[in-house]
């Protein structure tokens, strides 16, 4: 599998940020957040007056063989159908996108139908659906590997047009069990917490959910490495994320980590690299059961609580005005000097 080599941002450049956004227009600390993302931002560039550039969102698409155990409360056929409504403009992510001026992408990497080029999606098919990972792998290492390729791929278009911050979104019904598989063996949280309502099931529902996801960890027959229970458990939209998020940060841009699927593929990712965190903004928590657990277990600390669960980077996007809000901050806000006013702290 494909190695990356993601630096470590260089710390050095902080107290000069620190002292540059202590000596704008206002009391010490004032700012709060803004302050710390406009420091993190400006070590992620290497500078004083970090930029933004052309925010992209990019929604990798697959089923999820798991799906036909009932795991999911959506039917199965509504990946495709979404499919059609985002290339078409109608979905949540679309509205969010033109809102907050993010360009989109939308990839198929292995939804369960024929799109025939379908203007406006990006056809990057592995096959249709994973496998049923209840009963075996759900994916061999070469779709593994093809997966992250394509995360690469993609998050290269991104860059090579200009963009230096990036978000990713995901469409797959039952890939909320993907991530909840994920989160108990990445963190050691009791599969019970890391389980929730997904797209909408009912206690019972999820109860079901549990006991599925019970039986595929005591049938999994892996090697329990990380790259093993990825490409056991995962879903080819969710490992090009992995690829996606290990590329970005390989190139030096910054990262806005969506909800839970999201999340969860981050923690996948940091455990290949480690060094992704250092990347990525964390944009909200969602009201998924385990989100907040999986967000500590990062020693994250997300922008908004809104109490979505919608993914598609919907969170993500919605978080990305406090973003610039930081770095205009930092570049705008005149300081004491040449403003002409008498320091107050």
């Amino acid at each position: 599998m494909r190695t990356f080599n993601i630096k470590t941002p260089d710390k050095t450049i902080i107290p000069a940020l620190q002292d540059k956004i202590d000596n704008l227009t206002k009391p010490q600390g004032s700012l709060g957040r803004l302050e710390e993302l406009a420091i993190q931002i400006g070590t992620i560039q290497q500078t004083l007056s970090p930029r933004l550039h052309k925010p992209q969102n990019i929604v990798f698409a697959a089923d999820h063989g798991i799906v036909v155990e009932g795991v999911s409360f959506s039917a199965p056929e509504v990946t495709a159908q979404q499919i059609y409504n985002f290339v078409k403009g109608g979905g949540g992510v679309n509205m969010f996108a033109r809102q907050h001026h993010f360009d989109l992408k939308i990839v198929d990497c292995g939804v369960n139908a024929d799109f025939h080029n379908l203007p406006g999606l990006i056809d990057r098919k592995i096959r249709k659906s994973t496998s049923n990972y209840l009963y075996e792998a759900a994916m061999s290492k070469e779709e593994m590997e093809r997966a992250i390729e394509i995360g690469v791929e993609i998050v290269d278009m991104t860059f090579n047009e200009g963009s230096n911050i990036i978000s990713f979104g995901e469409l797959g019904m039952a890939n909320t069990s993907a991530s909840s598989l994920w989160m108990t063996y990445f963190t050691g949280i009791p599969l019970k917490e890391c389980v929730g309502a997904g797209s909408g099931l009912n206690s019972q529902g999820i109860a079901h959910k549990y006991n599925v996801l019970k039986r595929a960890m005591e049938n999994y027959t892996g090697n329990h490495t990380p790259e093993d229970i990825i490409r056991w458990f995962g879903g080819f939209e969710m490992v090009a994320a992995i690829g996606g998020m290990l590329r970005a940060s390989e190139l030096g841009m910054i990262i806005i980590v969506d909800g839970f699927i999201m999340t969860n593929c981050l923690l996948a990712a940091s455990q290949l690299h480690p060094e992704v965190l250092e990347y990525c903004i964390f944009g909200h928590q969602g009201d998924e059961a385990g989100h907040k657990l999986v967000l500590e277990a990062l020693h994250a600390h997300p922008l908004l609580h809104l109490g979505l669960r919608l993914g598609e980077g919907t969170g993500a996007i919605c978080s990305y005005p406090i973003i610039e809000s930081a770095i205009r901050m930092i570049n705008e806000m005149n300081d004491f000097q040449s403003a002409a006013v008498t320091k107050y702290f």
